[in-house]
């Protein structure tokens, strides 16, 4: 038997039809939708930052989560040091992210593409006009915005540290 608090962690990770269903519920009550997408291997202040920021610019926050095997596509052998359930769990535990959906395509271009969300959200090292899925959104009366990073943090640069580079 699943706790209380393992079901409600549960209750935020969707499959992309579960999910369709929850975004339409949410945007007939009025909400904002946000979506943002990454790997989210190695949990740090600068993806904390990022999604929190991100969650301010409507009602609900989508997560795309890269499967493992598209990190590995992405980033090479070794990666991701976390796998998906264990990044799932660890998103669905911020109590900004309303939901989160794993996507196997190296982009979430097909995922954008069927959730049409209102606003869609990169890094600022991102050109809004190549944000994969921003032509769809825009074109569906979305916006795209991007959002500054906090220096000195990733992921790859704390295995780095971790293996003693």
């Amino acid at each position: 038997m699943r706790s209380n608090l393992e079901q409600t962690l549960l209750s935020k990770i969707y499959d992309l039809s579960s999910l369709k269903a929850k975004l339409s519920s949410w945007k007939a009550e009025g909400n904002k939708v946000v979506f943002t997408n990454g790997v989210f291997d190695l949990l740090h202040i600068g993806h904390i930052t990022y999604m929190a920021k991100a969650a301010e610019l409507g009602d609900k926050l989508i997560i795309g989560l890269n499967s493992d095997s598209s990190v590995k596509r992405i980033k090479g052998e070794g990666r991701p040091v976390n796998d998906q359930n264990s990044r799932a769990i660890l998103l669905a535990a911020l109590f900004f992210v309303d939901a989160i959906v794993v996507f196997e395509e190296d982009t979430p271009q097909q995922l954008i593409s069927t959730l049409l969300p209102d606003i869609l959200v990169k890094g600022a090292d991102y050109a809004i006009e190549n944000i994969v899925g921003g032509k769809e959104v825009i074109a569906n009366g979305g916006e795209v915005k991007t959002i500054d990073f906090v220096d000195g943090y990733s992921s790859t640069s704390i295995i780095q540290k971790i293996k003693g580079r």
